[in-house]
């Protein structure tokens, strides 16, 4: 983004602080223009087509989070930055509803605030910013996948497998892998994976789409890692986990493939392991006493997690990437963590964190006796031939 595309918008009801913000970023290359009433902020907005916001929270007309509802109802694409004298768990909170509500907030600075940390903040480009985020954006408006479309896809294979590696985090040797599937056919693109999972279940798509994701998976873990102790991860919904039929086709494709089912980790998320409890229960531990590992993904997101713990026989947990990617810069996401990694370890689970995109979240899990960790920072998505290469620029 050139200098000339960069106009900071600023509501703030101190004339003052308005102007200092303005300052900061005409120093980093902004036109700016600030005014201290909402009425003015709206039409400035329509009128003058910003690019960047800074939004103070407490206001005595309008307060910060009404005007994130009303930019919201606009379809704002604006980036935004929040700034107030209150706590930091409701700026926190502030943040998150906005993000919800679609909005592009890019951070909190709290008054008094840091020159450096507003900078930052608004010069941040789209491409440093989280793959989840761009994929929200890029969903939206987007035609989602016809049957038709999706059956062509799954029929013609039109996907290919991924894998993401996990390292130590005490020593940062590779512990392992997920499988994630990657789309080739642009008419998938628009969906969520969950949108993508309900719609292969409603068509009746699933059994194959899961085989197929699942065989090659093995298969090239097989042909690439057979004399090592790696693991590999793949997801399980809830119907492939109550289906035995397809469970005994996993124990074949181990077998035909050559690896231990000790080797294989299968994440079920929180909704999966509430389907059917009773079932549920007798299925996990049919597929534990058959070798495999399984792990609860996204732990703590769910109001029920603490039960399925005690009651299902996982043997790891995998902290949300929604509570690390805020733990640097968050006490209380910080909080959730280690009582996350504590708990884990006391009940003899392994504990891997999602989402690790920085050294700072890296050294910080180590410090909390995080056993894995997977993110970009570690590496991202990879295909089977980009994989031998990254691990042997490693080496």
């Amino acid at each position: 983004m050139s200098t000339l595309d960069r106009r900071l918008l600023i509501l703030d009801d101190e004339p003052e602080v308005g102007r200092i913000i303005g300052l900061i970023a005409e120093g980093a290359g902004f036109e700016w223009r600030s005014t201290t009433h909402p009425d003015q902020f709206f039409r400035e907005l329509d009128s003058w087509s910003p690019t960047h916001l800074a939004i103070d929270l407490v206001m005595p007309e309008m307060d910060g989070v009404q005007v994130m509802r009303q930019l919201s109802q606009r379809g704002c694409t604006c980036r935004m930055v929040i700034t107030s004298g209150v706590g930091s768990r409701v700026m926190d909170a502030a943040m998150r509803s906005g993000v919800e509500h679609g909005l592009d907030v890019r951070g909190v600075v709290p008054k008094p605030f840091s020159a450096l940390t507003l900078r930052v903040l608004l010069l941040d480009e789209p491409d440093d910013w989280p793959v989840e985020s761009q994929g929200k954006e890029s969903a939206q408006g987007a035609q989602l996948t016809k049957p038709r479309d999706l059956e062509h896809a799954v029929k013609n294979k039109l996907f290919n497998m991924v894998y993401q590696p996990k390292v130590n985090s005490a020593t940062g040797e590779l512990s392992g892998f997920e499988a994630l599937v990657h789309i080739d056919g642009d008419v998938l693109q628009a969906d969520t994976p969950s949108n993508l999972s309900d719609k292969l279940e409603d068509n009746k798509l699933a059994d194959e789409f899961n085989r197929l994701a699942f065989e090659r998976s093995v298969q090239w873990f097989g042909a690439s890692f057979s004399k090592s102790d790696t693991t590999l991860a793949i997801s399980v919904s809830a119907q492939r986990l109550l289906d035995s039929v397809f469970i005994d086709a996993l124990v074949e494709m181990c077998a035909t493939y050559n690896v231990a089912s000790e080797r294989i980790i299968l994440e079920l998320s929180e909704a999966t392991a509430m389907q059917e409890p009773a079932r549920s229960l007798a299925m996990l531990t049919r597929l534990r006493m058959k070798g495999f590992a399984l792990s609860l993904d996204d732990f703590g997101t769910g109001y029920s997690s603490m039960v399925q713990l005690v009651r299902l026989p996982f043997s790891e947990i995998k902290v949300d990437a929604s509570f690390v990617q805020n733990a640097s810069g968050s006490d209380e996401a910080q909080a959730i963590v280690k009582s996350i990694i504590d708990l884990g370890h006391s009940l003899k689970l392994k504990v891997t964190a999602e989402g690790v995109e920085d050294s700072a979240a890296a050294e910080l899990l180590k410090t909390l006796g995080c056993d894995l960790l997977q993110g970009g920072f570690i590496g991202t998505p990879m295909d089977g031939e980009e994989i031998l290469q990254w691990l042997a620029d490693r080496h």
